[in-house]
């Protein structure tokens, strides 16, 4: 029962992780109807801008092997600030310009303004990893012969709260609810008063928002940031995007945490070099039999 608790304690720490950025492709998905596969980039940049505000804290700091919650949350918020910033560039020049363009030409530009992101800080860094310094005790707590560090309980709390507050902005608020009223209906949103442009900026905001945040704790918690880390979370991000039905909020925080729980059972009972293997399997397997997801909405095409 133990070793189920702590595989479960596992997948839920990754888990975490993948359904905070898959909610960034389910939002602007839900309002434009693409897939902006330079998503995973802003992931990467948030995780570099904490390792160098976490660095720059360290090479400044008399204090040894422990770094204070505030500059945790400086880390954090810079994160934030540099993702955000580079979201509403490329939303500008990159997806505005083809936003009546045919449906292929955006996903080539998205395509394109991922490479270009990862060959700057391939460039910027000599392709070489970045170790992040360290955060939190590497010592574990111990619950019989459940063990579980520190940045899992941090990075599974984080994950929680950054969930349940995207879910209040979208339901509470008046930016939420001109989201919800965008991804309904565009024109009739238009029609009704509402900026369409703006509310899409704010899409693009609260989706690169959540992908520096989380960009940032997990540096702290695989300890190592590259140009190329951004591909493979953004990939399995956009699996669990689908699987929880894309355009779905709920769905995107379900479908995050369900592969989370897959990967880490397969890395216990068949092998860690098929972890990877899992996030595509399922994608075709709900592409096939459930190409909605488990909580997206069929849609009937009428001639």
């Amino acid at each position: 029962m133990q070793e189920w608790i702590q595989l479960f304690i596992d997948g839920l720490t990754i888990g975490g992780v993948y359904a905070v950025i898959a909610l960034g492709y389910t939002l602007v998905y839900g309002v434009l109807r693409m897939i902006n596969f330079a998503h995973g980039e802003l992931f990467m940049m948030g995780g570099f801008t904490g390792y160098y505000t976490l660095t720059t804290f360290e090479n400044h700091s008399n204090l040894n092997d422990q770094v204070p919650v505030a500059t945790i949350a400086v880390a954090i918020l810079l994160g934030v600030i540099v993702s955000v910033t580079l979201a509403v560039l490329m939303e500008r020049i990159a997806y505005r310009p083809l936003r009546h363009a045919p449906r292929l030409a955006p996903l080539i530009s998205a395509i394109g303004v991922s490479i270009l992101l990862r060959n700057v800080m391939l460039r910027v860094t000599d392709a070489q990893g970045k170790v992040y310094p360290t955060v939190f005790p590497r010592t574990t707590l111990e619950f019989g012969q459940v063990h579980v560090l520190y940045v899992q309980i941090f990075l599974i709390g984080l994950s929680v709260l950054f969930l349940a507050l995207l879910y209040l902005f979208i339901e509470r608020t008046t930016a939420g609810t001109a989201i919800r009223a965008v991804a309904e209906d565009r024109d009739t949103a238009a029609l009704m008063g509402i900026n369409v442009d703006r509310t899409i900026v704010t899409t693009f905001v609260a989706g690169a928002a959540l992908a520096g945040a989380a960009g940032v704790v997990y540096g702290m918690y695989v300890t190592t940031v590259t140009s190329g880390m951004g591909f493979i979370p953004g990939i399995k991000a956009f699996t669990a995007a689908v699987l929880g039905g894309i355009g779905s909020v709920p769905g995107a925080m379900v479908g995050g945490y369900f592969l989370g729980v897959s990967e880490s059972l397969t890395t216990k009972f068949i092998g860690a070099q098929y972890k990877d293997v899992v996030a595509f399997v399922l994608l075709v397997g709900v592409l096939i039999f459930r190409p909605w997801g488990i909580f997206g909405k069929r849609e009937d095409k009428r001639a």
